[in-house]
């Protein structure tokens, strides 16, 4: 696969950009992380995250998205460059696409995705403009010639196993569980180390350039109701299930202020719609745990274990 990559980082901060640094000084590669200077870096948490990356041997350039001249600059002193910033940041990537433009240098680009395929969704609103705005940066990014690799990981298990997707509770249901649809559609888990280690392992092989990187693991494959089946026997007792139809799924989404609507939405475009596996895998994806067999990632069977 040739020499490693340099590999910049943008949105290092945040809830996944942190493990894709971490992976990426893990994986042996130089790794820059562009970090923005503002009176947030006094944030302790933050503040001690940015002294772990340093002391792991991570480079912190500042700058911003809204800076291009600052964006050159880091994109100069890389190969290749991962954004992995929040959706409210989803359109300044453009600006990301223009730094790479001007460098004419950059090996890969993986913009922010780590979700669902945007491209294969039946999303309402407003999930349906969130995924939008990242097609928008995909056709941005083919237009410009840059060579890039989509992460389509699916959910974080992080953000839905410790719950099993249940609004206001802090550790998965012990009497009752609410099941949106028929809780037949299948949805993917991953954990979010597992996930970096999957976007790292892509940028420098050949076989994910300009392709979407799909991570499907089979033991991380379920539908809510085998999910539920699962916890039943770990806790060994049978929960009393509440069945919401879509039309009430969608009622719901109306009433709900933002932005509790965009996670019920995603979570009707996986759960109700099935648009994590609704479809097969075409010639422009690879999937990942097939092309990694190497990578031990964690299955939700594992996962659920401590909070039994």
């Amino acid at each position: 696969m040739g020499s490693i990559s340099r590999i910049l980082i943008i949105g290092a901060t945040g809830f996944i950009g942190r493990h894709v640094a971490k992976a990426s000084v893990a994986l042996g590669h130089p790794t820059y992380l562009l970090v923005r200077d503002s009176p947030a870096s006094a944030k302790p948490e933050r503040a001690q995250l940015l002294d772990s990356f340093k002391a792991s041997g991570a480079n912190i350039l500042n700058g911003s998205l809204e800076d291009l001249a600052s964006l050159v600059e880091a994109v100069k002193k890389v190969d290749v460059v991962i954004s992995t910033v929040g959706g409210e940041q989803t359109a300044n990537q453009l600006n990301i696409i223009q730094a790479i433009k001007e460098v004419g240098t950059i090996k890969r680009f993986l913009p922010s995705e780590f979700g669902n395929d945007v491209d294969n969704v039946h999303a309402v609103e407003p999930a349906k403009s969130l995924f939008e705005q990242k097609v928008k940066i995909r056709r941005a990014i083919e237009a410009a010639g840059i060579p890039y690799t989509y992460v389509a990981s699916n959910f974080f298990a992080g953000y839905f196993l410790p719950t099993l997707s249940q609004a206001g509770l802090t550790a998965p249901p012990r009497d009752k569980v609410v099941i949106f649809g028929d809780g037949n559609a299948r949805a993917v888990f991953v954990k979010e180390e597992d996930i970096a280690t999957y976007a790292i392992r892509a940028v420098d092989d050949p076989r994910t350039l300009n392709k979407t990187l799909y991570l499907r693991p089979s033991a991380n494959t379920l539908s809510f109701n085998e999910l539920v089946a699962l916890w039943e026997k770990k806790i060994g007792k049978t929960l009393e299930k509440v069945y919401v139809p879509e039309e009430q799924v969608l009622k719901i989404i109306e009433e709900t202020p933002f932005p509790g609507n965009i996670i019920i939405a995603i979570t009707h475009s996986v759960f109700v719609k099935g648009d994590q596996t609704n479809f097969e895998i075409g010639a422009n994806g690879v999937e990942g745990s097939q092309l990694y067999p190497d990578v031990k990632y964690t299955t939700v069977d594992e996962y659920l274990n401590p909070f039994v």
